[in-house]
């Protein structure tokens, strides 16, 4: 979901974050702190625990959303009292069945630029959170409390990814994957939603990993060559399908935030993905919010937004990028 930030397991020791290794596998992270936001997935093999949220699932679509290809670089009000006024009515007009598709986008864009503010914004807790009606705080809890799991594993750099990104698939053909894959599996298609979400924005995001992770749902080849039945990594639907089966067999069905451990070995990402999960099952509205966020990677210049068409083959510095594309 935005700005993903692959981070492998050295820089994950000098932030203090545990990292599990077990059968020789070392796991990578790429984490989208800015929603979208990605991590390294598919090692296995090692054990741990994280707190946790209900494990709730909806079987209710939300309706078909169109991909929009416009680039947004929206800022925050500065005011945590008037960000909390912006944010309530964001959150209220992606709630507007009557809502033009224009006005979706840009309240989802708007969101999601309140959200990774709030994320490092922990002293504006005491004014934000007054200000969110009692309809909207479940959600808007589980949002903070995620950006700030995700703004954990960040590791702040000077330099922009080697990453290409992309439309992504329709959103009506990924809620279709995701409860196929619900079906075969067992495994929540809120749950798969959301690490497509962490994982890829979606699968906006193109490029491989420092520890090789490839594909919409970021699996090692090995992993991906045990539980994708023989079909394609970059594919949306087989690596969803795939995602599915490694859950399953790590266990979800009994202690999901093992199974998930299994898919990224951090605590962090275990809790922001239950996080989202919770927020997706909850509000039938919330997906196609997320759906409509961008990318972002953070870096020493702050937040930078890779719009669709962001292609670079090595990375590059975050100063000369901003110089010829100003935000």
């Amino acid at each position: 979901m935005e700005d993903v930030v692959r981070n492998d397991d050295e820089g994950r020791m000098r932030r203090g974050v545990p990292v599990h290794v077990s059968r020789g596998k070392r796991c990578a992270t790429m984490l989208l702190v800015g929603i979208t936001v990605a991590g390294l997935v598919g090692c296995s093999g090692s054990t741990g625990s994280s707190t946790a949220v209900p494990n709730r699932t909806s079987t209710a679509a939300p309706a078909p959303i169109a991909t929009t290809l416009v680039p947004a670089d929206p800022a925050p009000a500065a005011d945590p009292a008037l960000l909390a006024a912006d944010l309530t009515a964001d959150e209220q007009t992606l709630r507007d069945p009557s809502a033009s598709e224009a006005a979706l986008t840009a309240a989802a864009r708007r969101q999601q630029a309140a959200y990774r503010a709030l994320g490092r914004h922990p002293e504006w807790d005491s004014i934000v959170r007054p200000g969110i009606p009692p309809s909207l705080l479940d959600a808007y809890d589980r949002n903070v409390d995620a950006r700030r799991n995700l703004v954990a594993l960040a590791e702040v750099k000077d330099t922009l990814p080697a990453w290409r990104i992309d439309p992504p698939p329709a959103a009506d053909g990924l809620l279709g994957y995701y409860h196929e894959a619900e079906a075969a599996s067992g495994v929540g298609w809120n749950y798969l939603a959301a690490i497509n979400f962490v994982e890829t924005t979606f699968g906006r995001i193109s490029g491989v990993s420092t520890a090789g992770a490839q594909g919409p749902m970021q699996f090692l080849p090995s992993t991906f060559a045990r539980y994708g039945a023989g079909t394609d990594i970059l594919s949306p639907h087989d690596s969803i399908m795939a995602a599915g089966r490694f859950l399953a067999a790590n266990g979800f069905a009994d202690n999901h935030d093992q199974a998930i451990f299994q898919y990224n070995h951090s605590g962090h990402y275990v809790s922001a993905i239950d996080d989202y999960a919770a927020v997706i099952a909850n509000d039938p509205g919330a997906f196609a919010g997320f759906y409509r966020w961008d990318v972002y990677y953070y870096t020493t210049s702050g937040d930078v937004l890779l719009p669709i068409g962001y292609a670079e083959s090595q990375r590059i510095p975050v100063a000369d990028y901003l110089a010829n594309h100003p935000q």
